[in-house]
């Protein structure tokens, strides 16, 4: 052998071909022969590693050998139908496209040759002859099988989502409209269907679908008749809806905050939802984060004891896939019974002959236990019935491939197991490219994540290396900002707010996860417009200067003089009434769609007569009700001379909107210390009263 490898390097040597021009495969010798040009001077011994880089050149050129087309035919019908990821079914054919899967890429390779801990060792060869020697000596023994289980590798995702999760590069997908959502719903093979509408919490309620109960044809919210209905059926199908707002951990620090803005969340959601939300209970509004795990588990058992079909529909980038994790009811499949673990006594071996004196021991002949053979039989039957079923998936899995109905927006479910690859998480907008189902509970339900809607698209108009940071990913903490007369806040430097009303100071707190900066009207129209060199970074394209508009003018009408007066107002403390005091406190709040929101709140003094027409207005209203009118009636909402304004501009006057305060900023401020409240320590009484007994000794 030492002779035909010697023939072979001289051979190389003379002829001059690179070892990477030879399959490993045929001679696995030749990975220690080394690449020598066949003219010109011989070169130096080469360094460890870069032989070692020689031999990972011939490996990469042994995988590529073997990574043929031919080859990899067979094996590419392993690919799972569906990426786990973003849900795209899975194809060879267009690498630009979301779905396809590089064959030669290690994770997809290792899992169509189905993983390394199948094979067989030669220690498992070694293990399994002495334990039948052993079984052989002691007749009755069963040793069952010593083989490692086989286990399951992890499904590859497509090259799309492995670029997004590890390099966190790629592109948005075409985000599918209302009328194929509409389209995918109506394929449920459920009777009992429920709609969960994620609602991001960041830019709550921006994200709302307006419309969406008669466009999916959900059954009417209860309204507070308590003779209401339950429950409708709409072509022999009975869809819900409820209403979930993600990410709440960045609206307030504390659990305890977000639940106490419940009754704040629930009268926004009326008023997004207008006439339709007038009337109704909406009592299925839940306030949830997957980050800090609040109110998940809730919702987890919820879709459990629902079952049927549960669908998760939303605009993108509110939150779906993150929360899709949590609520997902995972390991909840059939419960194998558990084996018998009762004590029992420990293996003994019937031998036949005993040793010639040896008088200290006795040796008797020991019947087998057969409990311990019982139990290691019921083991062998549970590996083989694991077996079985595994065995079953895989045809399951077969079949489908083999009837996969490409015209159907809903794609076939695949099998079912109680801890399956869960949707890929991401920034970018529109990263699930098609529904993505999961059965749990061995057919009692299935939870389905849609595309996401259009949002907006706000990023088009910002440079692509700032365009992750337009997401608010983890709570902001916003400093006071004073806008005087004459002055603007730039968000970003292309979004501009600019107080309207002449004298009158505007506080701002801008929960954007952009820099907000603030600066004379004049400067921050020239930076804004790209007119004028200022240090304030500018995150938009230079052709967004173009298509600045103005997006309205929103006024500061809500009063929330109670809650920023403090004590003056406060039940504890003086409890004055908000009424009798000589000014206002106004403010709202600026949505920027998909990115935070600004709190504007401003101080206005009242007019002579307006504490008066407040009492008054009060006493008709109170009139109206006595006399049998149970609401007030609808009026049109008139401008207040005395609100003070804003004016927004932004890429095209849009993105932009406003809703009543949620005073964030008073969940942030702290409270004094407790030990600043207090006065001078207290006085050490160390020997006081010792000191008082020479005291009255001496007198």
């Amino acid at each position: 052998m030492s002779g035909s490898i010697r023939l072979v390097r001289r051979a190389v040597r003379q002829v001059g071909m690179p070892v990477v021009d030879l399959p490993v495969f045929l001679c696995p010798q030749i990975r220690r022969v080394p690449a020598s040009k066949s003219q010109g001077p011989r070169r130096p011994r080469q360094h460890r590693f870069q032989s070692s880089q020689r031999r990972h050149i011939t490996s990469i050129t042994s995988t590529s050998v073997a990574a043929s087309p031919k080859v990899l035919a067979p094996l590419l019908e392993k690919l799972p139908q569906q990426c786990p990821g973003c849900g795209s079914l899975s194809q060879t054919a267009d690498h630009n496209a979301p779905g396809f899967f590089t064959p030669t890429r290690k994770s997809i390779r290792k899992y169509l040759e189905g993983g390394s801990s199948s094979r067989k060792s030669a220690e498992d060869e070694i293990v399994k002859v002495a334990l039948e020697n052993a079984a052989s000596v002691g007749k009755g023994i069963s040793v069952g099988n010593t083989s490692i289980p086989v286990k399951d590798t992890a499904v590859p995702v497509c090259d799309r989502c492995h670029k997004l999760k590890h390099h966190e590069t790629g592109a948005s997908i075409h985000h599918p409209s209302i009328q194929s959502i509409q389209d995918t719903i109506f394929e449920s093979p459920f009777k009992y269907n429920h709609v969960y509408h994620v609602i991001d919490a960041a830019d709550f309620p921006m994200s709302l679908v307006p419309g969406l109960h008669k466009l999916l044809h959900l059954t009417p919210q209860r309204s507070l008749n308590r003779r209401s209905k339950t429950g409708r059926f709409y072509h022999g199908k009975k869809t819900e809806v409820s209403f979930i707002i993600t990410r709440s951990d960045l609206l307030a620090p504390l659990k305890t905050q977000v639940d106490s803005m419940m009754p704040y969340l629930r009268s926004v959601l009326r008023d997004a939802l207008g006439r339709t939300g007038k009337d109704v209970r909406l009592g299925n509004i839940r306030c949830v984060s997957a980050r800090q795990a609040w109110w998940t588990k809730e919702l987890k058992e919820e879709i459990w004891d629902r079952g049927g079909g549960g669908w998760m529909v939303g605009k993108v980038n509110v939150g779906k896939s993150r929360l899709f994790h949590d609520i997902f009811p995972k390991g909840r499949g059939v419960k194998v019974e558990m084996l018998n673990k009762k004590t029992s006594m420990p293996i003994t071996i019937n031998l036949e002959t005993r040793p010639e004196g040896d008088q200290r021991t006795s040796w008797t002949p020991i019947e087998t236990n057969s409990g311990v053979t019982e139990q290691i039989e019921a083991t062998n039957e549970f590996r083989e019935t694991e077996t079985s079923t595994i065995s079953q998936a895989n045809e399951e899995e077969q079949e489908l491939s083999d009837s996969l109905d490409t015209s159907s927006l809903l794609p076939p479910a695949p099998p079912e197991t109680d801890y399956p690859a869960m949707p890929l998480v991401s920034s970018l907008p529109g990263t699930t490219a098609s529904p993505i189902r999961l059965s749990f509970g061995n057919g009692k339900g299935e939870l389905i994540d849609l595309p996401g809607l259009s949002r907006g698209d706000l990023e088009h108009y910002v440079k692509p290396q700032f365009r992750p940071y337009l997401v608010m990913k983890t709570r902001v903490v916003p400093k006071q900002q004073v806008i005087k007369p004459g002055q603007s806040i730039l968000l970003g430097g292309f979004i501009r707010i600019t107080p309207t009303t002449p004298d009158v100071i505007v506080m701002a707190y801008a929960f954007v996860p952009i820099y907000s900066h603030l600066t004379s009207t004049e400067k921050a129209i020239g930076t804004q417009m790209h007119t004028r060199e200022s240090s304030v970074e500018t995150i938009s394209l230079p052709e967004t200067a173009e298509k600045i508009a103005s997006a309205g003018t929103f006024h500061l009408k809500w009063d929330v003089t109670r809650e920023r007066t403090g004590p003056i107002t406060a039940r504890e403390a003086v409890n004055i009434r908000p009424e009798r005091l000589p000014y206002r406190v106004l403010a709202t709040d600026i949505l920027i769609e998909g990115c935070g929101w600004v709190e504007l709140v401003a101080q206005v003094r009242k007019k002579p007569g307006e504490m008066a027409d407040v009492e008054t207005r009060r006493d008709e209203r109170k009139d109206e009700i006595e006399e049998g009118e149970s609401e007030p009636r609808d009026e049109v909402e008139e401008i207040d001379p005395s609100w003070p304004a804003v004016e927004v501009f932004s890429p095209e006057g849009r993105f932009i909107a406003s809703r009543r305060p949620m005073n964030a900023w008073l969940n942030i401020a702290g409270k004094p210390n407790k030990g600043k409240l207090q006065g001078r320590p207290r006085k050490s009484m160390k020997g006081a009263k010792k000191s008082e007994k020479l005291r009255k000794v001496e007198a």
